[in-house]
Order: structure tokens, then sequence, then C-alpha cells
């Protein structure tokens, strides 16, 4: 995989390289925030690794801009803001996972290769309800002919309410669905619920995604 370190800090980062090539990966790294936006539009990157308190740029916003310009590149944050309201802002701006500092090297890649698996094009159809059509091979999709470029967690998301519309999809197959086995939780859901509804829905008049209270959400095409 080609991954994308993008850390301040001289010795994580030089860890993390270290690590990631003697495991048989290609690293590139970039030491504050502006670069690492740069590097991240430019490059083909499978995975990109990301500090939050960043010179230049904070890592947040970097996201949200990468997001904002149609990159769905799987993101990994890496920092030592450890509170939920963390995590879920570091959703709510784009990021694919979460990994609070101090971390395992180890389980840092094991991280990496579960969004790059995840996150790889498939040869899947085009799925379509209603005026919704979801590409699962490009991880677009479009309303009313307008487009919308979404996250891997996004894509994955979409991908199970597509698939089993108008059916509930239960929170709990979304929660694999987004994060495979190892899970996720339920907050970090909600917020992914909540930005790929201001993607889908939130232009239109008729929203598409709805809750099912204490079940999970499903699909429903416009009247």
């Amino acid at each position: 995989m080609r991954v994308l370190v993008v850390e301040d800090q001289h010795d994580i980062a030089a860890n993390i390289w270290d690590f990631l090539e003697r495991r048989g990966h290609v690293v590139d790294h970039a030491a504050d925030g502006e670069s690492g936006l740069a590097r991240a539009l430019a490059g083909a990157n499978d995975v990109i690794v990301l500090d939050l308190g960043l010179p230049r740029l904070d890592g947040l916003d970097l996201c949200r801009r990468l997001r904002e310009a149609g990159h769905g590149v799987p993101v990994l944050m890496l920092t030592a803001r450890d509170t939920l309201d963390d995590k879920l802002r570091g959703f709510a701006e784009g990021a694919d996972d979460y990994m609070v500092k101090p971390f395992a090297m180890k389980e840092l890649e094991v991280r990496i290769r579960a969004l790059h698996r995840r996150g790889r094009p498939t040869n899947g159809p085009t799925l379509a309800v209603g005026d919704l059509v979801y590409d699962e091979q490009s991880l677009r999709a479009t309303r009313a002919g307008k487009t919308v470029a979404l996250t891997r967690a996004q894509s994955r998301l979409l991908s199970e309410l597509v698939r089993a519309a108008p059916a509930v999809v239960s929170h709990a197959s979304l929660l694999r669905a987004i994060w495979g086995e190892e899970g996720g939780d339920t907050a970090a859901l909600h917020t992914h619920v909540y930005e790929l509804r201001a993607l889908i829905d939130k232009p239109f008049a008729h929203a598409m995604i709805q809750t099912v209270h204490g079940l999970g959400y499903r699909l429903v095409a416009a009247p």
C-alpha cells in the first residue's frame, strides 16, 4: 500500500515510516498541514494517517478540505485528543477511523490494512432507489442528476441502505458494514448518517434516509 503520514512530531513519524516500510508498504511523509493537503490532493495514496495538531493547517481542516475536493481516500486520524466529542468531530469532518496516542504499531497497521481492504473499488453493480443512483465501483452517488462524492465510510453505509431498501437496516449491521467485525460505536454511526443526510437529503424536498427508532435506518424513494 501507499501510505501518506501527516505528522509533525519527527520521532513518531520516523517510527511509523520505519515500521510500515519494513512491512512492505510505500510511505510518504508531510510535517505540516499545508504540505500534507497538497500531497494528499496530488498523490495516489491508498490510506492517509493524519495527526490533528499540525502547524499551518489543523488536521480536521485538512480532512474537511480533502472531502470537499471530492477525494474519498481512507483517512485514519491519529491524535492525543481522546474525548468522545473529539472523535465525533473527526468522523464529521470525513475520517474513516480514529486512533488515540499512544498506540501500538501492529494495531496501526491492522487498521490501515482494514481501511484499504474495505475501500478498494469492486466490479459491483450500479444500484438505484428512486432518483438516487449509487455506483459501487466509483464510490459515487447521484441524486436527480447531481453527483455526490462520498467518503469510504459513507459509501459503505449507503451501499447497505440501497441494497436493503426499503427494508430497515439495523444499527448492528451498519456498524459491521463500516468498521467490520472489530466494530465501532453507535454515536459515530449516527454522525456518519448525519453527514450522509447532508449530502443525499438536505438539497432536496424529500428525505430518503429515515430513522426507525430503536432499530436502525432505511432508505425510501421519493414519492
